[in-house]
């Protein structure tokens, strides 16, 4: 019989959940260190205090090779701690213990020969490779775009505003922030056709019918009320402008939003859609989009949506007709 500081010790080993993803990648494979923050997608630091854990318990058995350390499951495992492993991995079923096998296979197969892009074949979203990034990605499919007058409402310093600003005609970036607009306008200062203006998203300081389109990213969480903001947006809009809006899904972790000053828990894709219609936008697109990896698992709704009717001084205005 174990005595009770042992199992307690040996049930804390067995209590953090990386080391229990590491275990279950070590199951039935060698890897290396540097294979296993791959995998993980882990700093190597956090992976390797995490290994040194588990090798210390009698678990992990280890060996070097060149400058390489390659780890795997010890084949003469106390017996206690094979009998917690055992029960343990019958039990636990993950998306994160599932997305590591994937990794897992994906570096099998580049062990086999298989070329990279061959191995991601299926998950390439997930996958970094030098100079394919995010942002190297939205910066090149902005060149798509042809913008008129643009209003980016919470624009915060312009960070999201400067990479439109080589494909609109104007930029007007709107926060309540003096600070926030403070800094977008040294950002900006030498660009005549950007403007920064500190205001109210609930009550815009602009005319009807204003701009040809606004965005409203990750801001409707922070205000009392978001259905009216929605209804501002739609009265700057020119007709046939077009809203884009980009919120958190609704969820359960207000605990956490709040330190970053959200007053709401985010929103459904169908009270966005149902927002958007009632200020007499016409959705088209209302949906979740992505999907955080860390928990909470923040999900993100994005909506696009279009105001009706012809430009004004067109032809089928001026006769009266919608387009």
């Amino acid at each position: 019989m174990e005595s009770i500081d042992h199992t307690v010790s040996l049930l804390n080993v067995f209590g953090d959940a990386t080391r229990v993803r590491l275990l279950s990648l070590l199951q039935g494979d060698e890897l290396s260190v540097a294979e296993l923050t791959q995998i993980t997608e882990l700093p190597q630091s956090r992976v390797s205090t995490h290994l040194g854990r588990l090798r210390e318990a009698g678990l992990l058995r280890d060996r070097r090779d060149g400058t390489s350390t390659y780890y795997a499951l010890n084949g003469a495992m106390p017996g206690s701690a094979r009998q917690v492993w055992e029960l343990l991995r019958g039990q636990v079923s993950d998306r994160v213990l599932d997305a590591d096998r994937r990794r897992s296979e994906q570096l099998r197969e580049l062990r086999r020969g298989a070329s990279w892009p061959d191995s991601i074949a299926g998950e390439m979203e997930r996958h970094y490779s030098p100079g394919r990034t995010w942002e190297a990605t939205a910066r090149g499919l902005l060149g798509f775009l042809r913008l008129g007058d643009v209003l980016d409402v919470g624009s915060g310093d312009g960070a999201i505003a400067e990479l439109l600003l080589a494909r609109c005609r104007t930029m007007t970036c709107l926060d309540k922030s003096e600070r926030l607009i403070a800094a977008a306008r040294r950002r900006f200062s030498d660009r005549e056709h950007v403007r920064c203006v500190v205001g109210d998203m609930a009550e815009l300081p602009f005319d009807a019918e204003a701009f040809d389109e606004v965005l409203c990213s990750n801001a409707l969480t922070y205000v009392p009320h978001p259905a009216a903001v929605l209804r501002e947006l739609a009265r700057v809009l020119r007709p046939t402008g077009r809203l884009v809006v980009v919120t958190l899904d609704a969820h359960q972790s207000l605990d956490v939003t709040q330190a970053y000053g959200h007053v709401h828990p985010g929103f459904a894709p169908d009270t966005i859609a149902g927002w958007c219609a009632a200020a007499g936008l016409l959705v088209c697109h209302s949906a979740v989009t992505s999907r955080e990896r860390k928990k909470p698992y923040f999900q993100v709704v994005t909506a696009f949506a279009e105001k009706p009717g012809a430009p004004a001084g067109s032809p089928a205005a001026r006769n009266g007709k919608r387009t």
